[in-house]
């Protein structure tokens, strides 16, 4: 038996403590005489070549083991050579069966022993070549080496790993649990060991250890270990998917105990995190699994795999399986009812799902409460990323008649899009300014919402985001269409100027001077005789005339509009240039 293998289930046990020399003098001897008896074997020959083949390099490995200073000390041997021992033993008796002149015993039974002796060399061989090529036979005691502190160099802590998978890969069951119980340690002290880790331990072998038919403590910890890879760093989460890290996670997620559910579900959405590897989960067949972790799953694994759809939802192929499978319902409860966090993961994927196109949207809107609840996080919610991608999905879906209409007419909405405007991040007043632009609000909330409009003509200075300035120029323009709300655009001082200084042919900050006349022109509308002074004795109508020759689109209304009324015409023909 593989010792690796040994002592998977029921209570762990420690290695026996025997000592090793005269063990490895009598696997010598009975190699030996394998190595005399393969020449004279008279059946299955050219099985028997491959197995004198591999006695000679287990051989070798040996003699190897030997020339190590201290190979004696190191209790997995205790381990590892009592089953080579066993199986060199047994080949010894099969190796007299077909030395016979006529053998009469089953052939395929005799092929089938042959190669699971064959298989088992194999396995021989892989340990001893890696507890030598670990470098922990040349150490004293190095099988139990002290857990490196975080302040250690790369190369100390290189060492620790090698020799942690080496304990972990050659070792019986209690080898592997107190490898994998230093394994968490080193990972928890220092969040610089995982791409150390990554680069220097078998992180294929930790993977299989997340298989069914490992001690459940072993799995327990191995699964530990692979959700703080996959959290650590860049490096390590790559290798973990590389080496096969999904699939198994996929499995304990759907079919585990609720603590290796949680566990796997932090793996699977640290996993996902990455544009590259969020496709595999479709490979996997785990669209389905996700979803109904989602949908009865306890509120930590509702949470993490909500961040896991959000992660696949980035991938435009794979939004359509989520919507064919039933995430939308599912994903739009959660937002309804789940926590904080979930809400935001939540919300992001409805963002994500809603720009896909109109089904996608109608999908959205049709399920219950699903574009109530968007508009009230809006409203009520204080984290801002997911005001900011509830924001997105209702920019996305207001496209749609019905939407759009709700959305006008909500006093409170919009007077939240206000103050988001105001107050909030760039990002947050990009989009609440892009919708509200394109609502058809009216007169009335129009009104609601007019001190946001000195925000607006700030926003119109901002190159980025890109499209923000459109934007924020097409929102001042709707709201300038009341009378009222010219009025106290005009009483802001500081605006005016600033909107005016965005005519400047020479100010850079604003290179699209038509933004400016646009609103200019929108000021005019009204044919206020305070707001053409006003605008004239800042020098607005110096610039419109520059812009006018520039041919800039809509300078020509805008002069128009300044110029209108008899009283200011002789004043603004008879001003020249060296005026200013």
């Amino acid at each position: 038996m593989h010792p690796s293998s040994a002592a998977v289930s029921g209570e762990l046990t420690k290695p026996p403590t025997a000592p090793l020399q005269p063990l490895v003098d009598l696997i010598t001897n009975v190699l030996s005489l394998l190595l005399l008896s393969s020449l004279t074997v008279r059946s299955f020959i050219g099985r028997w070549q491959i197995l004198r083949s591999k006695l000679f390099t287990l051989n070798s490995s040996l003699s190897s083991l030997s020339e190590s200073p201290h190979w004696s000390q190191n209790p997995l041997l205790h381990t590892l050579l009592p089953s080579l021992l066993s199986n060199l033993q047994r080949l010894s008796s099969l190796s007299d069966q077909c030395s016979s002149a006529s053998f009469s015993g089953g052939k395929l039974l005799m092929q089938s022993d042959l190669d699971i002796a064959s298989s088992s060399l194999s396995t021989h061989i892989s340990d001893l070549d890696l507890l030598l090529r670990s470098g922990v036979l040349h150490q004293q005691n190095a099988i139990v080496l002290s857990l490196p502190p975080p302040t250690s160099d790369k190369d100390d802590i290189a060492f620790f790993i090698r020799d942690l998978f080496t304990r972990l890969q050659i070792g019986g069951a209690e080898f592997k649990k107190k490898s994998l119980e230093s394994l968490l340690q080193l990972l928890t002290d220092n969040e610089k060991s995982a791409r150390i880790i990554a680069k220097e331990g078998n992180v294929g072998y930790l993977v299989t250890l997340l298989d069914l038919h490992h001690h459940p403590l072993i799995r327990e910890h191995a699964l530990a270990a692979v959700s703080l890879l996959t959290s650590s760093s860049a490096d390590s989460r790559k290798t973990v998917f590389e080496q096969g890290g999904l699939g198994p996670l996929l499995r304990l997620l759907e079919t585990g105990s609720p603590p290796l559910k949680t566990r796997a579900a932090i793996a699977i959405e640290a996993i996902t995190a990455d544009p590259a590897t969020a496709w595999a989960i479709s490979a996997y067949g785990g669209v389905t699994v996700l979803i109904e972790a989602c949908r009865s799953g306890s509120k930590q694994v509702q949470e993490h795999i909500a961040g896991a759809i959000s992660n696949i939802a980035a991938v435009e192929e794979i939004r359509t399986t989520l919507a064919e499978e039933g995430a939308i319902p599912v994903l739009i409860q959660l937002l309804i009812s789940g926590s904080s966090s979930v809400q935001e993961k939540t919300a992001n994927f409805i963002s994500l799902i809603s720009s896909s196109g109109e089904y996608y949207r109608d999908l959205i809107v049709r399920e219950r409460g699903g574009l109530q609840i968007l508009i009230h996080l809006v409203q009520e919610s204080s984290n801002p990323d997911t005001i900011e991608h509830c924001l997105l999905a209702l920019s996305q879906i207001s496209a749609m008649e019905t939407v759009s209409r709700v959305l006008s007419s909500s006093t409170r909405f919009i007077i939240r899009l206000g103050e988001l405007i105001k107050h909030g991040n760039v990002i947050l007043q990009q989009i609440s300014t892009s919708l509200l632009s394109n609502l058809t609000i009216s007169d009335g909330n129009k009104r609601a919402v007019a001190d946001c409009l000195s925000s607006l003509i700030r926003l119109m200075e901002s190159p980025k985001p890109a499209g923000l300035q459109e934007a924020a120029t097409e929102a001042a323009k709707s709201l300038l269409t009341v009378r009222s709300n010219r009025k106290e655009l005009m009483r802001d001082e500081k605006s005016v100027i600033r909107l005016v200084q965005m005519l400047d042919p020479r100010n850079e900050r604003m290179n699209n001077k038509e933004l400016p006349v646009m609103v200019v022109t929108a000021i005019l509308s009204g044919g206020s005789y305070a707001a053409r002074t006003k605008l004239i004795g800042l020098g607005a109508d110096h610039y419109l005339q520059s812009l006018e020759e520039m041919e800039v689109p809509g300078a020509k209304k805008a002069v128009q509009r300044l110029a209108a009324g008899n009283r200011l015409k002789s004043i603004f023909f008879t001003r020249s240039w060296k005026d200013h």
